[in-house]
């Protein structure tokens, strides 16, 4: 075989492994970065900005310091996002007390809520709410369970005058939670 070809071919076998120790390398690298980017927290991609305040709720109408005023026991209510997903959320009995379903406006920060004459979505009455606020794990479910706590002041334009408040516990889904 002449000499140059020869060279030629060791030069080329050369670069053939050079090429497969780089590919062993670029794996290498990639498998390594694709573990370590794997292990970040990523943001919840379906959360909205009511996160913190949307729930189920194990709730008592209470009047005057009198505790499930009308004796019809823990309803279930749920506060939820707005299809905006701006600074309001839906507070939705789901025709259980009042029966209402109205928009209340939120501070996130805070996890505060109010609103004055809001027109349910249910029956043709006005609701108003002061001083409503989530308590993060300052409650207690039915079987004990830590939990957040929901508190509002409520008067019904069908009642007007007659301060209500709604005060329970979020549903924490546990069956020996529910009522």
């Amino acid at each position: 075989m002449e000499p140059d070809r020869e060279l030629l071919l060791n030069n080329n076998c050369v670069i053939t492994n050079t090429n497969s120790k780089m590919k062993k390398i670029i794996l290498i690298l990639i498998t390594a970065f694709s573990i370590f980017s794997s292990c970040q927290k990523l943001k919840d991609p379906g959360a909205t900005v009511a996160v913190k305040v949307a729930n189920e709720w194990w709730v008592t109408l209470d009047s005057v310091g009198i505790p499930d005023y009308y004796g019809i026991g823990p309803q279930k209510i749920a506060t939820y996002n707005t299809a905006a997903n701006d600074n309001n959320i839906w507070i939705d009995d789901y025709e259980n007390i009042w029966p209402f379903k109205i928009m209340s406006q939120v501070d996130y920060t805070n996890l505060t809520f109010s609103t004055t004459a809001a027109q349910s979505e249910y029956t043709n009455i006005t609701v108003n709410v002061t001083g409503g606020k989530i308590f993060p794990k300052m409650g207690h479910s039915r079987s004990g369970n830590i939990a957040d706590s929901i508190h509002m002041g409520i008067e019904f334009s069908d009642d007007p005058g007659t301060m209500y408040e709604i005060n329970g516990v979020e549903r924490t889904r546990f069956a020996e939670d529910d009522y």
